[in-house]
């Protein structure tokens, strides 16, 4: 199944982009949440 999979990312490698990118973005996403979260509850921060 895998070595199909390289044949067909080797034929057509803009297939796995969007998928990647997809993948990126939403990482992305969390980690702002993430960070908005922090500065929203952290009571350590809040004097700053």
């Amino acid at each position: 199944m895998l070595s199909r999979a390289m044949e067909a990312i080797r034929l057509s490698p803009w297939v796995p982009f969007f998928p990647g990118l997809a993948i990126a973005f939403t990482v992305f996403a969390f980690n702002m949440l993430g960070d908005a979260l922090r500065d929203i509850l952290d009571p350590k921060l809040r004097g700053r």
